[in-house]
């Protein structure tokens, strides 16, 4: 029983040391091969985020949408997703931006699940993936969805996306979801909590780190939805703020292509940022 445990032990912290700061400070001089360096935001920028727009926009217009349900004064776009077949979003994914992505067990020893191209090609500056979950400002509380979570993903300015899909992260990121809703129309989508998202996106949080052996292929990016962003659009999204009075962006995080990657090849990110 003991062997047991210290074994499920040791496969938790393969998966989480990546995450964990001293850890990290510790391997830095084993890793140099992963790191990336940026001195703020405005540097984590691999393409423009209009460019990361019209991807999303793309895609999220492929859906096709119910005609029934309207709310009077709300224009006629504003319409209800029909829930489709995994098989279904991936033509979607497919036929709107060239590629398909999915998750499976990784060729890396004890990583567990990963997310590779399973279809078609990603071009290099392509936004591949989305990082599902509830964005909480640096201020907001965090303590008790964080512990024993290695999806915890912080951003340069310190804003944490918490994009772990069971326990209490799960029951948080539906409640706030639910509380943001416009009547019957969700502004942001809970399927990514599923074994069959709608957004066949939003399995970002799957992407493993790289490695010296294996380079990173994508990256994340820090993405703002902006304020034009149309708000129909907005269900598909996978991303909620945890606080419904925050006057901030959403703010999303998305994966986006360092080179060309073609069907077969598993996703790999990087871990390790260094900020100056």
């Amino acid at each position: 029983m003991f062997t047991a445990a210290l074994r499920r032990f040791q496969a938790k912290w393969r998966s989480y040391r990546h995450r964990f700061v001293p850890w990290v400070v510790l391997n830095l001089s084993k890793n140099e091969k992963t790191l990336r360096q940026v001195t703020d935001r405005s540097e984590d920028k691999v393409i423009p985020d209009e460019q990361v727009s019209q991807s999303l926009l793309r895609l999220f217009r492929a859906f096709p949408r119910s005609s029934g349900g309207l709310i009077p004064g709300v224009q006629t776009s504003f319409l209800p997703r029909i829930p489709l077949h995994q098989d279904q979003n991936e033509d979607v994914l497919f036929q709107a931006l060239g590629f398909c992505i999915e998750r499976r067990p990784s060729s890396l020893p004890f990583a567990g699940t990963g997310v590779f191209v399973s279809r078609g090609f990603v071009p290099k500056g392509a936004t591949v993936a989305m990082y599902p979950g509830t964005v909480y400002q640096p201020y907001e509380p965090i303590l008790l969805q964080s512990i024993r979570n290695p999806f915890v993903f912080r951003c340069i300015d310190g804003v944490l996306v918490d994009g772990n899909d069971k326990g209490i992260s799960r029951m948080v990121f539906r409640s706030c979801s639910g509380r943001d809703r416009i009547g019957p129309y969700m502004t942001s989508d809970i399927s990514w909590l599923t074994d069959s998202p709608q957004n066949p996106l939003a399995v970002g949080q799957y992407v493993n780190n790289c490695s010296n052996e294996r380079p990173a292929n994508v990256c994340y990016q820090e993405y703002d939805v902006p304020d034009n962003f149309p708000i129909e659009l907005h269900q598909y999204l996978p991303n909620v703020n945890y606080s419904h009075c925050t006057q901030r962006r959403l703010r999303c995080v998305v994966l986006v292509s360092l080179r060309d990657i073609r069907a077969g090849e598993e996703l790999f990110s990087n871990y390790y940022t260094i900020v100056r």
